[in-house]
């Protein structure tokens, strides 16, 4: 069988692969942008030093290098390799897997299975993994691009150990774009900008800066350099790392959600305009303004939920791309505006109480008796009409006799003018600190 690594004697052979297959890293050494798993102190680095390896999940996005250090792992131990993908595989592949592992095992050698993806697998495909790990017939290295605590059986993580794969920065693009060009024995076509640009357009893929970078050659005529404006009209631009269903869609709206409520309007906007930028649905990002109106600044500023029910007709009334900018008006106003959780604190209480009490009666001064028997019951007996009281205040008890007086809602101590005052000045500060006007 031929070394994982291996690309035969052919050199015509070796320039048809993608220039990210010809240029994996061979030993863990050699991979970038992952120091903390494989630099000299690295966790992957130490468990190799152990001489053991157990089993393990790699979380992080494309293109970080899960499966080039799967790879490399079993190359280091002598584990045999073994590597299936959760799309294309079903129960059937599984056991044909398991079947051969337990084969080598009796020879003696331990087999490191990489799945791809694993994350798809359903709970009883996640399961039949329990046992081949248990009696150490596998050493299990999963790949997800998804957050292991939302996918994964309980049963299979506690078996195994989660790594995180961060995505790459600009140092380890940029040294992976240097050793593309020291591979190809030529520099890419590009000036600085167009190079940073380049970079950026990566988003922390290391497979897309490589790929990017084989665009750049094939389009460069003899001679050509290319600016930034012009490397994008070449490789286009790719989009952004987001799943609308997944972790970056939760992220990013958890990041505009508390720039709100702290108050950054400058944040806010920023997390706001990066979904835009990914292809969120405008409206659910009104609705969810909607929301932060009555949850975050509540009575502390009334108007806002009313300017965010404004900012989400006018985007269904405009559309894109004049809508947006609405939308923007009332993410800024939320994030400058007083804020209080009193309403929200009070309403969790009061749904608390109520579905702990049950179908408790009201107090039968307050309950209409518009027959002869709910008289004699006492219905409405003792009712205090409070527009006949002085100040209009009764002061009478509206709770369930068995309940008693409650308190839910703390009005903000603050008034409003005072707030606002507080809130300007602040920014005033900090944008004086920035050398702003």
């Amino acid at each position: 069988m031929a070394d994982l690594f291996s690309v035969g004697d052919d050199p015509a052979s070796d320039r048809s692969r993608p220039l990210a297959d010809r240029l994996r890293p061979r030993n863990l050494s050699e991979v970038t942008g992952q120091t903390q798993l494989t630099g000299p102190e690295g966790a992957l680095t130490r468990m190799i030093d152990s001489g053991s390896l157990g089993s393990m999940i790699f979380w992080g996005p494309p293109g970080t290098g899960k499966t080039t250090v799967a790879r490399l792992l079993a190359n280091e131990t002598n584990l045999a390799f073994e590597q299936i993908s959760a799309i294309f595989s079903g129960v059937a592949d599984l056991k044909k897997v398991f079947e051969m592992a337990r084969s080598r095992k009796m020879s003696g050698r331990q087999t490191l299975l990489f799945v791809d993806e694993i994350h798809r697998f359903n709970r009883a495909q996640q399961d039949s993994f329990l046992p081949v790990m248990e009696d150490g017939t596998i050493v299990l290295v999963g790949a997800t691009t998804e957050n292991p605590s939302f996918e994964l059986n309980a049963a299979l993580l506690s078996r195994a150990r989660v790594l995180v794969f961060q995505p790459h920065d600009e140092t380890s693009l940029a040294a992976l774009l240097e050793r593309a060009e020291s591979h190809e024995g030529k520099p890419l076509p590009l000036n600085d900008d167009a190079r940073a640009s380049l970079v950026r357009m990566a988003d922390g893929d290391g497979r897309a800066i490589l790929t990017l970078a084989e665009e750049v050659w094939r389009a460069a005529r003899e001679g050509e350099v290319f600016d930034a404006e012009r490397v994008q009209q070449i490789v286009q631009r790719r989009a952004p790392v987001y799943d609308k269903g997944q972790d970056g869609h939760y992220n990013l709206i958890s990041a505009l959600h508390k720039s709100v409520r702290g108050s950054d309007p400058d944040a806010a906007l920023y997390y706001l305009c990066r979904m835009f930028d990914a292809g969120e649905d405008p409206l659910y990002l009104g609705r969810r303004l909607v929301r932060m109106a009555s949850e975050d600044i509540g009575l502390a500023d009334p108007q806002a939920l009313v300017i965010c029910n404004a900012a989400k007709d006018a985007y269904d009334y405009l559309g894109s791309p004049e809508g947006e900018l609405a939308l923007a008006q009332a993410c800024v106003y939320l994030a400058t505006a007083p804020k209080s959780n009193a309403v929200y604190t009070a309403y969790k209480a009061a749904m608390g109480a109520a579905k702990a009490n049950g179908s408790l009666l009201p107090p039968k001064h307050i309950l209409n008796a518009p027959t002869k028997l709910m008289k004699g019951e006492g219905y409405g007996k003792g009712y205090a009409y409070d527009h006949d009281q002085p100040d209009a205040f009764s002061g009478q008890n509206y709770f369930p006799e068995a309940l008693g007086r409650q308190s839910f809602y703390d009005p903000p101590e603050r008034g409003f003018e005072r707030e606002i005052r507080k809130r300007m000045d602040y920014w005033n500060k900090l944008r004086q600190e920035r050398g702003e006007t």
